[in-house]
């Protein structure tokens, strides 16, 4: 009798921990069983969830998006034979938007970091880059090194949600860090002296102090991080993800790639679209 109510028990374990194991695969399977491949390819079209970093996706002067990222996720949805619609999110809110499904993906040079992939599902990198410091002059004259700016009198400004705020966190822990949802709102207390600098991923410091030489240089001669940059989609749908990790290699293996990069982030060949 006591071997009976063993098995029994047993068996009972077996069953709810397979209950269990599907609730799991249905919790991050696509809602309607079709892998977001198909779902674009079905609607016709990809709908990118982004946010505007210069270079990265920008506006033009009549209002379309440009930049980097704006170059990829139109090939991307040329290539799968649909069109790009730009979804332009809050990049502290970006990653629940894409879990409540009001995108498709994010192209927006996400970081590939391991806290982000416990919610989502990143491709291979597709693009590098790293985290870099515009300062002050006045404010932050004499500074030459990273820990110069590592100091509890010192104000850094650094845009919320972002690898820069993460970066500005283990690498300045003791520097005063001030949020900001946009970078442009970041760069302009630099401006008005009321921050020290502002950490953001390149060449946006570069391009600032190029801008205002009178007011900002960067201090340091490279950036401090080296970060990979990838697509992020929805857990739980491989085929999409192998497709968007072989697309990579292709337009890596091309060339294409490396040709958009130096063309948004080695010139200002473009500023003429903005200005």
């Amino acid at each position: 009798m006591k071997n009976r109510h063993r098995w029994v028990a047993i068996l009972l374990i077996a069953v709810l921990t397979m209950f269990a194991a599907r609730e799991s695969i249905a919790q991050t399977a696509p809602a309607t069983g079709e892998s977001m491949l198909e779902q674009v390819m079905k609607r016709g079209v990809l709908r990118v969830g982004m946010s505007t970093f210069v270079p990265w996706a920008m506006q033009d002067k009549s209002g379309n998006f440009i930049g980097f990222e704006i170059d990829v996720a139109n090939r991307l949805a040329r290539e799968m034979e649909v069109k790009a619609e730009f979804i332009p999110t809050k990049w502290s809110g970006i990653i629940p938007a894409l879990l409540t499904g009001k995108f498709d993906i994010i192209i927006g040079g996400m970081g590939i970091r391991p806290e982000r992939n416990l919610k989502v599902n990143f491709s291979i990198p597709y693009d590098h880059t790293g985290m870099s410091i515009v300062a002050h002059r006045k404010l932050a004259a004499g500074f030459k090194k990273l820990g110069d700016f590592n100091n509890a009198n010192v104000s850094i400004a650094v845009r919320t949600g972002t690898t820069a705020a993460a970066a500005a966190k283990r690498w300045l822990p003791k520097a005063k860090l001030r949020l900001f949802d946009d970078e442009s709102q970041a760069i302009q207390e630099l401006l008005l002296g009321r921050v020290h600098a502002v950490v953001a991923s390149a060449p946006l410091p570069v391009f600032q102090a190029i801008a205002n030489p009178d007011k900002l240089f960067v201090p340091l001669s490279g950036d401090f991080t080296r970060e990979p940059i990838g697509f992020a989609i929805r857990k739980g749908d491989p085929d999409s993800l192998n497709f968007l990790d072989n697309w990579i290699r292709v337009a890596e293996a091309e060339g294409w790639l490396k040709e958009r990069k130096q063309y948004w982030f080695e010139t200002k060949d473009w500023e003429k679209l903005i200005k």
